[in-house]
């Protein structure tokens, strides 16, 4: 794991904000807004949640005199411990005036803790001060839904303020609001058809940008056809959050209460979830629940694909493979589970975005070590246990779907293998490895899945492919972190179109009815943050971790890699040396990839068993000592400039000590690096490509010319 410590270097990689009347009801909405499972400023329910072990006074003491993103958390224990203000001050250097707010709350939380019964008065002041529903239930012993119903009996409901964008010098027009809890509403309702559209609050690892441009094509399509539209989100940095983008703006966190409460303010036609990822996903079954239109694929149908046993079902009834997986509630029925389908197997918890706590394992000891480390199992927090297809392709398709007729969006192929998260694999457009049946074969079954599901909008299916079989391995009945690529790679926003079909319109009406196939290559590669977290190994996993994408297009694979490559920080060399140290499975493979860069005039350097392995090949080869072996070794190779290229492949289950030097020091020197034979292949092609043309520059809409020009009908293109 990282180092928690906040310092100069920044780590954070999105924020949420919030607009309050005071200090403490934007301090509690932001940390709403945060997504953190937090209903405001509220202690975790474990000591492990704000990072403590036994939470004596002694211990926060230490705690709050470093800086942390739990330290906010820490502060209220230790007001609760009985702490004074000025000792406080003096530990964290926070102004007293902020600590005498939350002091404040905290007095607030124990007087309507202690009120005999709660009245409209007291009700609207702890509103005021930013309490969620939530807190307010735990305080009582109540439900959120029960001190949900009793706000309303008591005539409490949030009135909703404009910010004046002109500074009061002439009168303000931006519809920009913020809920509160003051008398007078600023927000006029009355109007045409509108529908709410829910963005996807702050950027974070595994749910980022990508989400909000599908929110923003949605909300411009729609406004073209009529509609206003009322965009909901938090987070300041986003494109969504411009004024000037939706016919109204609300600035609140994505949670059901503030939801509801836009919802019955505004009375939409209904609200569209697919769009913001994970977040709005969320809240669908909740707000269908509360009497809600949800916009679209219908809430059962998103749950059938997420829930396993469900979606199992369906793949069984349309006759499409999946790998041989089970769905354990306890650590022993997970053991029984591995042995049964075979390791390595695939574990992660259900309903996870970004593949967090996803992970390969290899034995038994090691998935009940997974347990006690990075997964609670139990009935209601499930674990799926799957195959783990070793060396497979993996590919992504995006297709649209009106309800009856299904069009696909793209084919895109993986270039790392199976086993990397799709948000961290570069990918290519059209597919260049995976046969032409196979790619048809899993067009067919998006197709079928959409159908079988009643989609109504986008619908994203991840397969993979291995020797001959298409397996599926997931469907996702919305929009995928994807669409952006596909769409500027296609000329068509896919985004756009699904809003438009969410809304009742047929695939016909808006003239998108068939794939289209650019005459040139698209890559997509992922941007990771692996120079801000040096301590931080980077082999990639199913576990995401990359904070952003870059895309390259070019006439051929290899030139398209190479400008991906440029893009990402990661520019491939011209000439030099290439260091390879890889497993055994990797060295045949490898040998050939050595040989080829030889051709290309590189010099190749690699430890032992690499080495005389390459030999026997006819590779000429610089023997390189491992750091467990002496000096000089790998790392002062690439500390004094020798190495141009790293071509690393982490040997088995534990990648050994030597590998993680390695990568980090490659990382620090800014020197190329892959730790798949998959993206060393593309590398290798990339530079080749280079040998023959330097790569042609053209802009985006020069590429949608030519799309367009081969494009019958041709009526969208050039619209992403």
């Amino acid at each position: 794991a990282t180092d928690p410590g906040l310092t100069t270097q920044m780590k954070s990689v999105g924020e949420s904000m919030a607009i309050g009347r005071t200090f403490k009801e934007a301090f509690q909405k932001a940390l709403r807004a945060l997504e953190t499972g937090r209903p405001g400023w509220a202690i975790g329910e474990r000591l492990q949640d704000d990072r403590l072990t036994e939470g004596s006074r002694e211990e926060l003491r230490g705690a709050i005199r470093r800086p942390t993103p739990e330290r906010i958390f820490q502060l209220k224990r230790a007001m609760l411990d009985g702490m004074a203000t000025r000792e406080l001050h003096e530990i964290t250097g926070i102004d007293p005036w902020f600590l005498d707010q939350m002091q404040e709350l905290l007095e607030a939380e124990s007087w309507y803790q202690g009120l005999a019964a709660v009245d409209a008065e007291s009700m609207r002041r702890m509103k005021r001060f930013g309490f969620s529903d939530r807190q307010l239930a735990a305080l009582r012993g109540q439900t959120e839904t029960e001190a949900r119903a009793l706000r309303w009996s008591l005539g409490v409901r949030p009135s909703y303020k404009m910010i004046d964008t002109c500074a009061g010098e002439f009168p303000s027009s931006t519809p920009y609001l913020y809920g509160n809890y003051d008398e007078e509403s600023e927000a006029a309702t009355a109007g045409r058809k509108k529908v709410v559209i829910l963005g996807s609050g702050p950027n974070r690892i595994g749910q980022g940008v990508e989400f909000d441009y599908c929110c923003v094509r949605a909300v411009l399509a729609l406004r073209q056809q009529g509609y206003e539209t009322i965009m909901v989100n938090s987070n300041p940095e986003t494109v969504s959050t411009d004024f000037d983008i939706s016919d109204k703006l609300y600035f609140e966190p994505l949670s059901l209460e503030d939801v509801l409460e836009i919802v019955q303010h505004e009375q939409p036609e209904g609200v569209i979830v697919q769009l913001g990822g994970q977040t709005p996903l969320k809240l669908t079954r909740p707000l269908e629940a509360a009497g809600v239109r949800i916009l679209g694929t219908s809430p059962d149908a998103i749950d059938a694909a997420e829930d396993r046993r469900r979606f199992e079902a369906i793949a069984r009834e349309l006759g499409i493979e999946q790998p041989a997986n089970g769905t354990a509630t306890s650590v022993d029925e997970a053991v029984l589970i591995a042995h049964d389908i075979g390791f390595p197997v695939l574990v992660r918890p259900s309903y996870v975005l970004g593949g967090r706590a996803m992970e390969i394992v290899h034995d038994e000891p090691s998935l009940r070590e997974y347990f006690e480390r990075a997964a609670r199992v139990s009935e209601e927090r499930p674990v799926l246990v799957d195959r783990f297809l070793e060396d497979a392709f993996e590919a992504d398709v995006d297709a649209l779907s009106d309800g009856t007729d299904v069009v696909i969006g793209a084919v895109m192929e993986h270039i790392e293998s199976a086993g990397i998260h799709s948000g961290d694999s570069a990918c290519v457009l059209p597919p260049y490895l995976i046969p032409p049946a196979a790619v048809e074969q899993m067009k067919a079954h998006t197709v079928a899945f959409a159908k079988r599901l009643g989609v109504v909008g986008l619908i994203n299916v991840q397969y993979a492919y291995k020797d001959g079989q298409v397996y599926v391995i997931e469907v996702n009945p919305r929009a995928s972190r994807t669409v952006p690529f596909v769409s500027k790679a296609i000329g068509v926003s896919l985004a756009s179109v699904a809003a438009r079909l969410m809304l009742g319109e047929t695939l016909a009406e808006v003239g998108f009815t068939q794939e289209i196939i650019p005459p040139y290559v698209s890559v997509k590669e992922a941007v990771f943050p692996f120079n801000k977290f040096r301590e931080f190994d980077p082999v990639l996993s199913p576990e995401m971790r990359s904070t952003g994408e870059v895309m390259g297009i070019d006439d051929d694979f290899g030139a398209a890699f190479l400008k991906s490559q440029i893009a990402a920080d990661n520019a491939l060399p011209r000439d030099g040396a290439v260091f390879f140290t890889v497993n055994d499975a990797d060295k045949p493979a490898a040998a050939k990839l050595a040989a080829r860069l030889q051709a290309l005039g590189f010099a190749i350097a690699a430890t032992s068993g690499t080495a005389a392995f390459f030999e026997q090949q006819g590779v000429t080869v610089k023997r390189v000592l491992k750091v467990h072996e002496g000096r000089p070794h790998g790392v002062d190779m690439i500390l004094n400039g020798e190495v141009q290229l790293l071509v690393n492949t982490p040997l088995g289950k534990h990648a050994q000590v030597d590998d993680e030097k390695l990568r980090q020091a490659a990382i620090a020197n800014r020197v190329p690096y892959t730790t798949t034979l998959t993206a060393a292949n593309a590398a290798v092609e990339a530079i080749a490509a280079r040998r023959g043309r330097e790569p042609v520059v053209r802009s985006v809409q020069e590429w949608h010319e030519i799309l367009a020009a081969r494009t019958v009908p041709p009526t969208l293109v050039g619209q992403a």
